[in-house]
């Protein structure tokens, strides 16, 4: 394990350093697609440590099974929208139809290009949110199995053995500590603006990454496929952001929400993984 660790650590902070001190020159767009090969660096890692593609559980079963594959597609959906909605009753203001949040981001002309296909920003709201849901999880598998390979092919089974359910707790604080440079460089997910930056959104990171370990972890078991791991980690990327697409920019606390990786938002995350932490034998 220690050596798996090791490359998928050096390669992958390597690229993430590169990618961070190099993000204006890059844009956006190049430094999403660094991200996305960062993204296969736990898979690079587990076959550079001697593990193999047939090593890993691919088969696909749905007899007995269809039930959490289903979770793995849905149960980020729910928790994620769970979690918006609880934002925005705690914080009404915060809500906004008018397309505000779009502008912020992307400008005036963010705006006038919906109007002229037709759009009003609520109608984009219900299509964007649609889009995220039925098909994204599964564009999204493609970078997530780069992931998913190491850190639920690997890396879990490793320290679930060794260390039984407590592994689950160990291994998410690794996943979390592995974003670690984003956050710190660039304000990966939080942004940079928020209180005790970067520190809290680091740590608060891990609290994620321990609770989507365990469900994750949940359906992995249960399906005995990685690709469920795959789905379930797709999804979840893809409907993180419906909860920006009403936020009005005034109100923006992301260390708090409206996305799942904040404090309030991920009050479902973490009630389920506790619940199924301290349910699942």
């Amino acid at each position: 394990m220690k050596k798996y660790l090791s490359i998928t650590f050096a390669l992958s902070w390597l690229l993430m350093f590169i990618a961070c001190f190099n993000i204006e020159k890059l844009g956006v767009t190049y430094f999403k697609i660094a991200l996305v090969i960062i993204m296969f660096m736990p898979a690079v890692g587990a076959l550079l440590s001697g593990y193999k593609l047939k090593d890993f559980k691919w088969k696909v079963t749905f007899k007995g099974k269809i039930k959490y594959w289903l979770l793995a597609w849905f149960l980020p959906v729910i928790v994620t929208i769970l979690g918006t909605v609880l934002y925005f009753l705690i914080f009404p203001k915060a809500f906004d139809l008018s397309g505000a949040y779009l502008i912020a981001e992307y400008g005036e002309d963010a705006l006038k290009q919906l109007e002229d296909a037709g759009m009003s920003p609520a109608t984009y709201a219900l299509v964007s949110t649609f889009a995220a849901i039925a098909y994204a999880p599964f564009i999204n598998m493609i970078p997530s199995i780069g992931e998913e390979l190491g850190w639920h092919g690997v890396m879990t089974p490793y320290y679930k053995e060794k260390y039984g359910k407590k592994g689950l707790l160990l291994a998410g604080l690794i996943w979390g500590v592995w974003h670690w440079p984003l956050i710190a460089l660039v304000g990966y997910e939080y942004g940079t603006g928020y209180f005790g930056a970067p520190f809290t959104g680091m740590l608060l990171f891990i609290i994620i990454c321990i609770a989507l370990e365990i469900l994750i972890d949940y359906v992995y078991e249960r399906t005995d496929c990685i690709l469920a791991a795959a789905l379930f980690h797709g999804s979840f990327n893809a409907v993180s952001g419906i909860g920006l697409l009403v936020l009005n920019p005034n109100y923006v606390n992301e260390l708090l929400g409206p996305a799942p990786i904040g404090i309030i938002a991920a009050i479902p995350l973490f009630a389920v993984a506790i619940y199924i932490y301290c349910k699942d034998e």
